[in-house]
């Protein structure tokens, strides 16, 4: 695994949007079997998700949690000079997503902009590039947007991924510090897990056609087109248990930290029973291990900062906090980064309606 100590940048705020239109248990039950939507639920941990309208992209999250913010935190527009998206649900195959944001937020021309293809693991990525990018000196202030619609990619009739994935936008505004605080990532990848968390067709390696767009019933009677989302879930839970446990006792030994020294751990929100199986594994109390899947579900590159949003705000809008936050998942791709955080300007969650433009 990759380890890296950076200083000089810090969390200056966090803000997360979701749909105002909810998915329960009781909508569940109309499409599956009652009794089997709730044995999932049990063990998923998941009540309602916040779905996508149909007009409404991950972008559109992404821009009401960041004028939420920049208004918040009173920032000049001018003064931010990075901007990195980070989705697997891009507005368009080409122009990046970040050029998009760039214009409906109206930052300056000398602000430089990119996406990042990840999802799971992304937000740690993402706030890796972002603290490198502040440390080397080459940028002052940076806006690092996840979040994913992956109820777009989802067959309605696979309870395998139907019942798990929510929707969600998030921005985190990171900028220049001087202060000793550093940031401690481990970082690192598996690409022999590629397949087994897949989109299968609708790239250039198998384009979209006829036959790719036809549902099929699969295994356990689930029926999902190549088009739709492919979790092989017992796969994803072998590769977590081998790989997350070690990247998080190897942090907390790069960072010289106890679990004990740690506030909380903000894992990424895959499901319950695989946090509180890691949690058990690593004898880390479930107190220090906050989840929001209960009203948000699996938001993908989005659940580790909707976390931090939805169960720490009050803390982290007024104390300083030792956090570990660690992501891990599709590609098979994991990140852990041990920050000390606060205080951060931290707005309610957003909430955003069909009619885009009554933001």
């Amino acid at each position: 695994m990759a380890s890296t100590k950076i200083k000089g940048a810090r969390i200056s705020g966090i803000a997360s949007a979701v749909p105002q239109k909810v998915r329960t248990l009781d909508d569940d039950a109309k499409i599956f079997d009652k009794n089997e939507v709730m044995k999932i639920s049990k063990s998923t941990g998941v009540k309602n998700r916040h779905i996508a309208f149909d007009n409404m992209c991950t972008s559109d999250l992404c821009f009401a949690a960041s004028e939420k913010l920049l208004a918040d935190i009173d920032w000049v527009r001018d003064s931010i000079d990075g901007l990195i998206f980070v989705t697997q649900t891009p507005d368009y195959i080409l122009p990046a997503t970040s050029c998009t944001m760039h214009s409906r937020l109206n930052l300056s021309k000398k602000c430089v902009a990119f996406d990042v293809n990840l999802g799971c693991s992304g937000y740690i990525y993402g706030l890796w590039l972002a603290a490198q990018m502040i440390s080397s000196g080459s940028l002052n202030r940076v806006l690092l947007m996840a979040g994913d619609t992956s109820s777009k990619r989802i067959s309605k009739l696979d309870r395998a991924t139907y019942l798990l994935f929510g929707d969600a936008g998030t921005v985190t505004a990171i900028e220049k510090s001087t202060n000793s605080d550093s940031f401690n990532f481990v970082l690192g990848t598996d690409g022999t897990g590629w397949n087994n968390l897949i989109v299968p067709a609708g790239g250039f390696r198998i384009p979209r056609n006829e036959s790719t767009s036809m549902p099929i019933e699969r295994e356990s009677k689930n029926i999902r087109s190549e088009e739709d989302l492919f979790m092989d879930g017992a796969e994803i839970f072998t590769f977590t248990l081998l790989e997350v446990a070690p990247m998080i006792k190897n942090l907390l030994l790069d960072s010289e930290w106890s679990i004990d020294m740690v506030d909380f751990f903000v894992m990424h929100q895959a499901n319950k029973f695989i946090i509180e199986h890691l949690s058990k594994k690593m004898k880390i109390p479930l107190t220090k291990v906050p989840t929001s899947l209960e009203n948000y579900g699996n938001t993908s590159s989005a659940s580790i900062p909707i976390t931090m949003t939805n169960n720490l705000s009050d803390k982290l809008s007024q104390d300083k906090l030792h956090i570990v936050l660690a992501g891990f998942g599709v590609g098979y791709s994991w990140g852990a980064a041990a920050i000390t955080c606060g205080p951060v300007v931290m707005p309610d969650i957003v909430i955003v309606p069909q009619d885009l433009n009554s933001n």
